[in-house]
């Protein structure tokens, strides 16, 4: 738990508060005996464009603490973030952002920093104004104005009406905040909301095992819009089998390989699907390898003129000896995965609850979960938040997986066209596409087509690899991984430590996906891409990478 948000008492709460959902954005603050208040849009159908006669009502922060992350995308938006937090005469600032002498090891001063990093109020310096988020307003002011409408207060929830009947005071709201708002705003603080902001954070952080929060540049926190989840949330049209029905190998048993389960490969029915050891298989039977080699050819020229990856299709590789995806584990010591995995990212299938090989089998590693401790840290660049760990990884090292809502690839181009969608939406959607063109034994043996594919939209709801930044050369690469092998729509995408990785260093991984290539390549490459008209809308690449590629997306 940060300092920041360390508490002598339990607080009171707001007697009425706002539902998040009630509200589309806030349009200005001010303070008023104290408190922080903020002007507030409540909803309207649509409530994209802005109708002149939207009702806009001014709040107190107890009134919002259920809505603050709409404060926080206001704070953002315009740039408020220490607004007003420090006086500039003086040295010893609660928000300051100044280096205070040459011994310093950070961009700010160690008073300033929780021994965690976190930027944090200094006790003796915050002012005896400022009031909790969880403090009721005790009558210092008349009440929030409110335009175009009415409030009324029902079972502790504040609700905007339209008047039945009355006077009541009229603005256009698209013409909101005024110049005179602006002009307050833009010199008011905005620590009481950002004190607030990353306590309701560290609230939810603190429910996530080994992962803390860092921040030594400045007072943001990450987004409150965002819900830790540990698992797959599927949504409308997305459906999965239930564990019970996964297929599991049933020639293995628990003591085999020194009682770490699954032994041989070619009995394996969990490997059914899993890449074929070539050099196993070419000594044990030649004639066979030969056939398996022919068929490969075949089923890769076939894939590319249909433009699709070469999988597992059309080739029956049962009885065949396969790789295991991941080392043999030792006492002590760190079960990573394999060579030829790392390089060829071929789809790994590990073993599940109905196989009889036993909970220890070395084929059990991601569905155990992360094991490795991570920070969620302000990079102070354009990348904003970022992960690292807090030890060092070995090259081959599960790190975790990418969680989200599974939709549907029509819910996905709906939220892609949605007016509420963000420029940067496309870096939270990843395509579970792996065994596109592939037969799916649960659709009639058809190709698995591009647009049946499921999409996980982590932006809202996911785990701690939502914050992980692009890198053109990676640190980190993402991996197929599947408990259930008939299924091609549902799986994990797990990261592994793609080098050794020391503590401390940034967990990047490619979001396209891209080959590595030579530097004089991509740097001909990138001076292409950057010079192509038809790029100039697409997002830049900021990774700093010397192979950067200048863009994100093709």
């Amino acid at each position: 738990m940060s300092t920041f948000l360390s508490l002598s008492k339990p607080e009171p709460r707001a007697k009425y508060t706002i539902r998040p959902l009630d509200i589309v954005e806030v349009l200005s603050h001010r303070i008023r005996h104290g408190t922080e208040e903020y002007l507030v849009r409540w909803r309207t159908k649509p409530a994209f464009p802005c109708p002149p006669r939207a009702v806009a009502s001014w709040h107190s922060l107890p009134e919002l603490r259920d809505a603050l992350h709409h404060i926080q995308d206001y704070i953002e938006r315009d740039a408020l973030s220490g607004n007003g937090t420090h006086d500039k005469s003086q040295t010893s600032t609660t928000f300051s952002r100044k280096r205070k002498s040459p011994e310093d090891d950070g961009p700010l001063a160690r008073g300033a920093l929780g021994a965690n990093g976190l930027m944090t109020p200094d006790p003796r310096s915050r002012s005896p104004s400022i009031a909790d988020i969880d403090t009721p307003d005790s009558g210092q002011h008349d009440g929030p104005p409110i335009y175009n409408g009415v409030l009324q207060y029902k079972e502790g929830r504040i609700i905007a009406t339209k008047p039945r009947s009355g006077e009541v005071a009229s603005i256009n709201t698209t013409t909101l905040p005024t110049s005179q708002m602006q002009q307050e705003a833009s010199r008011t603080s905005v620590e009481q909301a950002e004190y607030a902001i990353r306590r309701a954070f560290d609230q939810k952080l603190a429910k996530v095992r080994k992962v803390r929060l860092e921040n030594r540049f400045d007072s943001t926190t990450p987004s409150l819009n965002f819900d830790f989840i540990k698992d797959y949330v599927l949504r409308e049209g997305v459906s999965g089998d239930t564990p019970d029905t996964f297929h599991g190998c049933q020639k293995c048993k628990a003591n085999m390989g020194g009682n770490v389960g699954c032994e041989y490969t070619a009995i394996c029915d969990c490997l059914e699907f899993a890449a074929v050891d070539e050099s196993a298989l070419k000594r044990k039977d030649p004639e066979l390898y030969e056939i398996y080699k022919i068929a490969t050819e075949a089923a890769r020229n076939e894939a590319e003129a249909a433009g699709v990856d070469g999988g597992r299709d059309g080739i029956d590789t049962t009885g065949m000896p396969k790789r295991f995806p991941y080392s043999k584990p030792k006492v002590g010591g760190i079960q990573t995965m394999v060579s030829f995995y790392r390089e060829e990212r071929y789809p790994i299938f590990e073993c599940n609850i109905n196989c009889r090989c036993g909970p220890r089998c070395k084929s059990r590693l991601v569905q155990n979960g992360r094991k490795v401790p991570l920070v969620i840290f302000n990079t102070g660049a354009d990348q904003g938040w970022g992960v690292k760990c807090d030890e060092d990884l070995i090259q081959g090292e599960f790190i975790d997986v990418y969680l989200g809502e599974v939709i549907t690839d029509e819910e996905t181009t709906r939220r892609e066209k949605s007016s509420e969608a963000t420029k940067d939406k496309a870096s939270y959607l990843f395509s579970l596409d792996k065994f596109a063109g592939d037969r799916d034994p649960t659709n009639g043996n058809r190709p698995l087509d591009n647009d049946d594919c499921y999409v996980v939209d982590g932006q809202y709801m996911g785990n701690v690899t939502r914050f992980m930044n692009h890198s053109c050369e990676p640190n980190v690469r993402q991996y197929t991984v599947s408990y259930n092998k008939h299924d091609l729509k549902l799986y994990n995408l797990a990261f592994f430590a793609y080098v050794d990785i020391p503590a401390g260093t940034e967990l990047c991984f490619d979001y396209a996906e891209k080959d590595e290539v030579e530097l004089d390549v991509a740097i001909a490459r990138r001076e292409h891409a950057l010079a192509d008209p038809d790029n100039k809308d697409k997002p830049r690449c900021r990774c700093g990478a010397s192979k950067c590629r200048g863009i994100l997306w093709d």
